[in-house]
Protein backbone atom coordinates (compact mmCIF):
# COMPACT_ATOMS: atom_id res chain seq x y z
CA UNK A 1 0.00 0.00 0.00
CA UNK A 2 1.49 3.51 -0.55
CA UNK A 3 1.90 6.44 1.50
CA UNK A 4 -0.09 7.99 3.64
CA UNK A 5 -3.59 7.91 4.00
CA UNK A 6 -6.48 10.03 5.63
CA UNK A 7 -10.31 9.00 6.78
CA UNK A 8 -12.85 11.37 6.13
CA UNK A 9 -15.24 9.45 8.32
CA UNK A 10 -13.21 9.59 11.07
CA UNK A 11 -12.19 12.87 12.64
CA UNK A 12 -8.84 12.98 10.45
CA UNK A 13 -7.96 15.84 13.07
CA UNK A 14 -7.58 13.68 15.47
CA UNK A 15 -5.39 10.93 13.91
CA UNK A 16 -3.41 10.32 10.71
CA UNK A 17 -3.67 6.61 9.35
CA UNK A 18 -1.14 5.23 7.20
CA UNK A 19 0.19 2.28 6.15
CA UNK A 20 2.69 0.11 8.38
CA UNK A 21 6.36 0.79 7.27
CA UNK A 22 8.43 -2.23 9.27
CA UNK A 23 11.40 -0.71 8.36
CA UNK A 24 11.02 2.69 9.95
CA UNK A 25 9.92 0.42 12.87
CA UNK A 26 13.12 -1.26 13.11
CA UNK A 27 15.24 1.75 12.35
CA UNK A 28 13.57 3.51 15.29
CA UNK A 29 14.71 0.99 17.84
CA UNK A 30 17.83 2.21 18.11
CA UNK A 31 16.70 6.00 18.70
CA UNK A 32 14.05 4.61 21.35
CA UNK A 33 16.88 2.22 23.20
CA UNK A 34 18.97 5.66 23.37
CA UNK A 35 15.92 7.48 24.64
CA UNK A 36 15.02 4.93 27.29
CA UNK A 37 18.75 4.88 28.84
CA UNK A 38 18.34 8.78 29.21
CA UNK A 39 14.86 8.62 31.20
CA UNK A 40 15.98 5.84 33.23
CA UNK A 41 18.81 8.22 34.54
CA UNK A 42 16.50 10.77 34.81
CA UNK A 43 14.03 8.68 37.32
CA UNK A 44 17.30 6.80 39.39
CA UNK A 45 18.41 10.56 40.04
CA UNK A 46 14.21 11.65 40.87
CA UNK A 47 13.93 8.76 42.71
CA UNK A 48 16.84 9.28 44.97
CA UNK A 49 16.04 12.47 46.03
CA UNK A 50 11.75 12.00 46.39
CA UNK A 51 13.57 8.89 48.82
CA UNK A 52 14.67 11.54 50.81
CA UNK A 53 10.86 13.26 51.79
CA UNK A 54 10.81 10.73 54.28
CA UNK A 55 13.56 12.63 56.47
CA UNK A 56 11.53 15.50 56.17
CA UNK A 57 8.65 14.72 58.33
CA UNK A 58 10.15 14.68 61.31
CA UNK A 59 10.89 18.05 63.43
CA UNK A 60 8.72 20.44 61.65
CA UNK A 61 9.29 24.09 62.70
CA UNK A 62 7.26 26.45 64.67
CA UNK A 63 6.55 29.84 62.77
CA UNK A 64 8.24 30.18 59.82
CA UNK A 65 9.81 32.80 57.93
CA UNK A 66 7.61 34.37 55.00
CA UNK A 67 10.13 33.98 52.53
CA UNK A 68 11.14 30.51 53.53
CA UNK A 69 8.38 27.53 52.03
CA UNK A 70 5.80 26.71 54.87
CA UNK A 71 5.11 23.57 55.96
CA UNK A 72 0.76 22.03 55.87
CA UNK A 73 -1.72 22.38 53.79
CA UNK A 74 -3.52 24.56 51.12
CA UNK A 75 -6.05 24.18 49.06
CA UNK A 76 -7.53 26.59 46.65
CA UNK A 77 -8.71 27.35 42.92
CA UNK A 78 -8.59 27.71 39.55
CA UNK A 79 -9.99 29.48 36.56
CA UNK A 80 -8.53 28.72 33.21
CA UNK A 81 -8.21 28.74 29.20
CA UNK A 82 -7.07 25.62 27.67
CA UNK A 83 -6.02 25.10 24.00
CA UNK A 84 -5.00 21.78 22.30
CA UNK A 85 -3.89 21.82 19.14
CA UNK A 86 -2.39 19.19 16.15
CA UNK A 87 -1.18 21.79 13.65
CA UNK A 88 -2.69 21.25 9.55
CA UNK A 89 -5.00 18.79 11.59
CA UNK A 90 -7.29 19.96 14.64
CA UNK A 91 -7.50 22.24 17.78
CA UNK A 92 -9.87 21.94 21.04
CA UNK A 93 -10.21 24.72 22.97
CA UNK A 94 -12.26 26.63 25.70
CA UNK A 95 -12.74 27.86 29.14
CA UNK A 96 -12.36 25.23 32.33
CA UNK A 97 -12.55 25.48 36.29
CA UNK A 98 -10.18 23.76 38.49
CA UNK A 99 -9.39 22.69 42.05
CA UNK A 100 -6.08 22.37 43.77
CA UNK A 101 -4.64 20.66 46.81
CA UNK A 102 -0.89 19.71 48.06
CA UNK A 103 0.56 19.19 51.45
CA UNK A 104 4.24 20.54 52.19
CA UNK A 105 7.06 19.02 55.17
CA UNK A 106 9.74 20.96 56.08
CA UNK A 107 12.97 20.26 58.26
CA UNK A 108 14.77 22.74 60.25
CA UNK A 109 17.51 22.33 57.57
CA UNK A 110 15.00 24.12 55.12
CA UNK A 111 14.67 20.96 53.15
CA UNK A 112 10.88 20.28 52.01
CA UNK A 113 8.67 18.02 50.47
CA UNK A 114 5.18 18.55 48.29
CA UNK A 115 2.58 16.63 47.21
CA UNK A 116 0.16 18.21 45.34
CA UNK A 117 -2.41 17.34 42.83
CA UNK A 118 -4.76 19.25 40.59
CA UNK A 119 -8.25 18.57 38.77
CA UNK A 120 -9.69 20.45 35.52
CA UNK A 121 -12.71 20.12 34.00
CA UNK A 122 -14.09 22.51 30.91
CA UNK A 123 -16.92 21.73 27.85
CA UNK A 124 -14.55 22.18 24.88
CA UNK A 125 -15.40 23.15 21.49
CA UNK A 126 -13.60 21.17 18.50
CA UNK A 127 -12.45 22.76 15.11
CA UNK A 128 -11.02 20.66 12.25
CA UNK A 129 -13.09 18.36 10.39
CA UNK A 130 -16.15 20.63 10.81
CA UNK A 131 -16.55 21.85 14.33
CA UNK A 132 -18.38 20.42 17.31
CA UNK A 133 -19.47 21.77 20.71
CA UNK A 134 -19.52 20.94 24.35
CA UNK A 135 -16.95 18.57 24.21
CA UNK A 136 -16.07 17.00 28.12
CA UNK A 137 -12.65 17.45 28.61
CA UNK A 138 -10.80 16.39 32.44
CA UNK A 139 -7.51 16.99 33.39
CA UNK A 140 -5.92 14.87 36.69
CA UNK A 141 -2.31 15.71 37.75
CA UNK A 142 -0.26 14.26 40.68
CA UNK A 143 3.39 15.33 41.62
CA UNK A 144 5.66 14.94 44.35
CA UNK A 145 8.87 17.30 44.41
CA UNK A 146 11.69 17.60 46.70
CA UNK A 147 13.62 21.00 47.41
CA UNK A 148 15.33 23.15 49.66
CA UNK A 149 15.44 27.05 50.66
CA UNK A 150 18.43 29.10 50.33
CA UNK A 151 17.79 32.41 52.11
CA UNK A 152 20.13 34.82 49.25
CA UNK A 153 19.43 38.41 51.90
CA UNK A 154 16.83 39.20 54.18
CA UNK A 155 14.38 40.03 51.74
CA UNK A 156 15.12 37.43 49.25
CA UNK A 157 15.18 33.36 48.92
CA UNK A 158 15.74 30.66 46.21
CA UNK A 159 14.01 27.35 46.53
CA UNK A 160 14.87 25.26 43.81
CA UNK A 161 13.48 21.77 43.00
CA UNK A 162 13.17 18.12 41.56
CA UNK A 163 10.71 15.73 41.55
CA UNK A 164 8.34 13.25 39.25
CA UNK A 165 4.90 13.90 38.11
CA UNK A 166 1.96 11.99 35.98
CA UNK A 167 -0.76 13.79 34.07
CA UNK A 168 -3.80 12.15 32.80
CA UNK A 169 -6.67 13.64 30.16
CA UNK A 170 -10.03 12.74 29.05
CA UNK A 171 -11.71 13.73 26.38
CA UNK A 172 -14.69 12.50 24.32
CA UNK A 173 -15.01 13.67 20.78
CA UNK A 174 -18.26 11.29 19.95
CA UNK A 175 -20.65 12.21 17.40
CA UNK A 176 -20.78 13.81 14.36
CA UNK A 177 -19.52 17.14 13.92
CA UNK A 178 -21.03 19.60 11.47
CA UNK A 179 -19.52 18.27 8.35
CA UNK A 180 -20.32 14.31 9.66
CA UNK A 181 -17.37 13.29 10.86
CA UNK A 182 -17.36 11.05 13.57
CA UNK A 183 -15.21 11.10 16.57
CA UNK A 184 -14.41 9.33 19.43
CA UNK A 185 -13.03 9.00 23.13
CA UNK A 186 -9.13 10.04 24.28
CA UNK A 187 -7.49 8.81 26.87
CA UNK A 188 -3.81 10.45 27.22
CA UNK A 189 -1.40 9.57 30.43
CA UNK A 190 2.37 11.58 30.51
CA UNK A 191 4.93 10.84 33.05
CA UNK A 192 7.46 13.73 33.45
CA UNK A 193 9.88 15.16 35.91
CA UNK A 194 9.84 18.78 37.18
CA UNK A 195 12.54 20.53 37.43
CA UNK A 196 11.98 24.38 38.84
CA UNK A 197 12.59 27.07 41.28
CA UNK A 198 11.03 29.60 43.17
CA UNK A 199 11.85 32.83 43.79
CA UNK A 200 10.65 34.60 47.11
CA UNK A 201 10.94 38.60 47.57
CA UNK A 202 9.80 40.30 50.43
CA UNK A 203 7.69 43.56 49.80
CA UNK A 204 7.31 45.06 53.19
CA UNK A 205 4.11 44.31 55.55
CA UNK A 206 4.36 40.72 55.48
CA UNK A 207 3.95 41.02 51.42
CA UNK A 208 5.91 38.17 49.41
CA UNK A 209 6.32 38.00 45.54
CA UNK A 210 6.68 34.25 44.18
CA UNK A 211 7.58 33.76 40.80
CA UNK A 212 8.33 29.95 39.69
CA UNK A 213 9.62 29.08 36.50
CA UNK A 214 9.93 25.09 35.70
CA UNK A 215 11.16 22.39 33.11
CA UNK A 216 9.38 19.80 33.09
CA UNK A 217 11.22 16.44 31.17
CA UNK A 218 9.05 14.38 29.34
CA UNK A 219 10.02 10.77 30.64
CA UNK A 220 7.02 9.34 28.12
CA UNK A 221 3.49 9.05 27.26
CA UNK A 222 0.78 7.10 26.05
CA UNK A 223 -2.47 7.84 24.09
CA UNK A 224 -5.72 5.78 23.91
CA UNK A 225 -7.94 6.57 20.95
CA UNK A 226 -11.10 4.05 20.94
CA UNK A 227 -12.23 4.28 17.58
CA UNK A 228 -14.31 1.65 17.82
CA UNK A 229 -17.03 4.39 18.94
CA UNK A 230 -16.36 5.77 15.22
CA UNK A 231 -17.89 2.04 13.65
CA UNK A 232 -15.44 2.23 10.75
CA UNK A 233 -14.34 -1.18 11.42
CA UNK A 234 -10.82 0.00 12.93
CA UNK A 235 -9.53 -1.41 16.25
CA UNK A 236 -8.80 0.75 19.11
CA UNK A 237 -5.16 2.12 19.01
CA UNK A 238 -3.07 2.63 22.17
CA UNK A 239 0.04 4.97 20.93
CA UNK A 240 3.41 5.39 22.86
CA UNK A 241 4.77 8.70 23.28
CA UNK A 242 8.45 8.41 23.79
CA UNK A 243 9.99 12.63 22.43
CA UNK A 244 8.15 15.92 24.06
CA UNK A 245 8.76 18.97 26.83
CA UNK A 246 7.00 20.99 29.07
CA UNK A 247 7.15 24.07 30.68
CA UNK A 248 5.50 26.26 33.23
CA UNK A 249 5.09 29.79 35.08
CA UNK A 250 3.65 31.46 38.14
CA UNK A 251 3.87 34.99 39.39
CA UNK A 252 2.31 34.24 42.59
CA UNK A 253 1.78 37.11 45.37
CA UNK A 254 1.35 35.94 48.87
CA UNK A 255 0.63 37.13 52.31
CA UNK A 256 -0.34 35.44 55.63
CA UNK A 257 -2.38 32.55 54.87
CA UNK A 258 -2.91 33.58 51.41
CA UNK A 259 -1.63 33.28 48.16
CA UNK A 260 -3.30 34.28 44.44
CA UNK A 261 -1.40 35.04 40.91
CA UNK A 262 -1.35 34.24 36.77
CA UNK A 263 -0.34 30.79 35.87
CA UNK A 264 1.01 29.20 32.60
CA UNK A 265 1.26 25.65 31.57
CA UNK A 266 2.89 24.48 28.12
CA UNK A 267 3.31 21.12 26.45
CA UNK A 268 5.22 19.95 23.41
CA UNK A 269 4.56 16.76 22.14
CA UNK A 270 6.22 14.95 19.04
CA UNK A 271 4.58 12.01 16.21
CA UNK A 272 4.44 8.98 18.46
CA UNK A 273 4.94 5.42 17.35
CA UNK A 274 2.53 3.60 14.76
CA UNK A 275 0.01 0.52 15.63
CA UNK A 276 -2.54 -1.48 13.62
CA UNK A 277 -6.02 -0.40 13.48
CA UNK A 278 -6.62 -3.05 10.82
CA UNK A 279 -4.92 -5.42 8.29
CA UNK A 280 -2.16 -3.41 6.47
CA UNK A 281 -3.29 -0.06 8.31
CA UNK A 282 -1.58 1.77 11.60
CA UNK A 283 -2.85 4.91 13.25
CA UNK A 284 -0.46 7.13 14.50
CA UNK A 285 -0.96 10.25 17.24
CA UNK A 286 0.42 13.11 15.71
CA UNK A 287 2.39 15.75 17.12
CA UNK A 288 0.82 18.50 19.31
CA UNK A 289 1.32 21.45 21.91
CA UNK A 290 -1.36 21.82 25.20
CA UNK A 291 -1.39 25.47 26.04
CA UNK A 292 -3.56 26.45 29.38
CA UNK A 293 -3.14 29.58 31.02
CA UNK A 294 -5.13 31.37 34.18
CA UNK A 295 -5.66 32.40 37.71
CA UNK A 296 -5.31 30.92 40.79
CA UNK A 297 -6.32 31.66 44.34
CA UNK A 298 -5.23 29.26 47.40
CA UNK A 299 -5.88 29.37 51.39
CA UNK A 300 -3.16 27.60 53.54
CA UNK A 301 -3.55 25.79 57.11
Amino acid sequence: MGGPRRFPWLNPARHAIIALNLKFERACRICDNHRRRQHVNILILVAALLAAISTTVAAQTGQPDPLLTRRGWDVGGQVSKYHYEEPDFMNVKGNQLGAVGAYTFTSPNRVYARIDGRVAYGSLTYEGSGTQDDIPNWIAEARAVIGRDFLVSDNVALSPYIGLGYRYLYNDLRGNTSTGARGYQRYSHYVYAPVGVTLRVRTGDQWVIAPTLEYDAFLGGRQYSQLTDANVGYSDASNKQDTGRGYRASLMVEKGHWSFGPWLQYWNIKDSDIVPVAVGVGAMEPANWTREYGLELRYRF
